[in-house]
């Protein structure tokens, strides 16, 4: 369990660079990226695609723990790669979906037994709202465990399904637009983060995505 003094929240979905810039402004609020990463920023020597998929993810948690404000937000994550093969997993047309969740899994959970990095103190999904007002939130009422919302659209996605039905209080999501208040949105999420039990050990968490069932919803959601 990480002992800073901070709490890092690793942000995914929809996040820009203007996003961030506005977040940066805030006092309470840090950005803490890999070296050599974000805007303005010349690519690093070894060009970001040839690190294993989860290294920029753990280099930027690494610049967060040296971080002193209340809050580190860190738009890198360590399991993107894990989330990206969790999802496409579901496409059957994608015949080696399944294989290559396994292996994006392997590289994340050596990485992580080797102590390259630990999960952040939460996820938070930052997710657009849909024409006609409807968004993540409609499904995070009894159902905030199974929800299969992705950001920008519906679909299953790793943090709002598998890792949140493991520990509920550890994934947040911001509904936004684009819009001038899009930080303030992701600011008060910041806010309201409530505590819970830490993460399990990551193969546990791994065990659950591979348990879930990302098409459950659709025999339980709400006529209309």
């Amino acid at each position: 369990m990480r002992r800073e003094s901070s709490t890092v929240v690793v942000l995914v979905g929809a996040v820009g660079e203007e996003l961030l810039s506005q977040l940066g402004r805030s006092p309470n609020v840090s950005i803490a990226r890999a070296p050599g990463t974000g805007a303005g920023h010349p690519g690093p020597e070894e060009p970001a695609g040839a690190r294993p998929g989860w290294e920029t993810g753990a280099l930027a948690l690494r610049e967060a723990a040296r971080r002193v404000s209340a809050y580190v937000v860190v738009p890198d994550d360590p399991l993107a790669d894990v989330s990206a093969a969790w999802r496409a997993m579901w496409d059957v047309a994608d015949a080696r979906g399944a294989a290559r969740f396994e292996e994006r899994a392997a590289e994340a959970l050596t990485a992580w037994r080797d102590k390259r990095f630990e999960l952040p103190d939460y996820y938070l999904v930052v997710a657009e709202a849909r024409p006609g007002g409807t968004g993540p939130d409609l499904y995070l009422g009894p159902l905030r465990a199974q929800v299969q919302v992705r950001p920008g659209g519906t679909g299953p996605d790793l943090y709002l399904g598998p890792l949140r039905a493991a520990r509920p209080r550890r994934v947040a999501v911001a509904v936004t637009d684009e819009s001038p208040g899009q930080a303030a949105r992701v600011l008060d999420a910041l806010r309201s983060l409530e505590h819970g039990p830490w993460w399990p050990a990551l193969d546990e968490l791994l065990g659950v995505a591979r348990r879930f069932y990302a098409g459950g919803l659709a025999e339980t959601r709400p006529a209309g």
